[in-house]
Parts: structure tokens; sequence; C-alpha cells
């Protein structure tokens, strides 16, 4: 029987490795060992801020909701619970363009949090 070697299949391996790591900086982007050792880092790092992102959403809306409502003599939490007991049923990223977008609009927003 013949001897049958695996070398296509061993190239496209080593193909898609040097692929994801083009642009990266002298061996990492041409040796296969440094390579594979930095795109596995980056995709771990790309995994972990796929999460932190949403957490840096939320954090920035908080941000921008509560400068605004300082505007209108209302701290954030007390803005966000009036706006509850007011039926507003208004998410925080829609309320952080509202902020920084049309501040009228947030004044009426910050009126009927106010009155409950």
């Amino acid at each position: 029987m013949t001897r049958s070697t695996n070398n296509v299949a061993a190239h496209h391996r080593k193909k898609k490795v040097l692929n994801q790591a083009k642009g990266y900086y002298g061996g990492r982007s041409k040796l296969l060992r440094t390579a594979k050792e930095t795109v596995n880092r980056s995709l771990v790092y790309a995994y972990r801020d796929r999460k932190a992102r949403k957490r840096d959403f939320r954090r920035l809306w908080i941000i921008r909701i509560n400068a605004a409502a300082r505007l209108f003599d209302l701290s954030y939490s007390l803005f966000m619970s009036g706006l509850k007991k007011a039926g507003v049923g208004l998410d925080r990223k829609n309320l952080a363009d509202i902020a920084a977008r049309d501040l009228d609009t947030f004044g009426k927003l910050a009126e009927v949090a106010k009155a409950k």
C-alpha cells in the first residue's frame, strides 16, 4: 500500500492561522507558532470584550441620563424611579439618546418623573 499524507489539510490549517494573523508585527504574522499564540490570545480578547461592550454601553447611557437629569434637579435614581412609577417604558439606550439630542423632550420626561 502506498503511503498517504495529510498535506492538504495541514496546509489549510496553517494557512487559516496565518490569514487570521495578517497585519500583526514581524514573526507574529509569518511564523506559525507565534502566529498561533497571538491569534488564540486575540480570540480570547474578542470573546471577553463582546461581553464587556454591553457593560460599557450601559455605563455610558447611565452617565448621560444622570447628567441630563441633574440639569432638571433630579438624581438618576429619582428620575428612573419616577419614570417607572409613571409607566414610561423607555429603556436606557433611548433615554440617553433623547438626553443627548433633544433636551426639551427630556425636560418633559423629567417633569413626568418629578410628578410621581
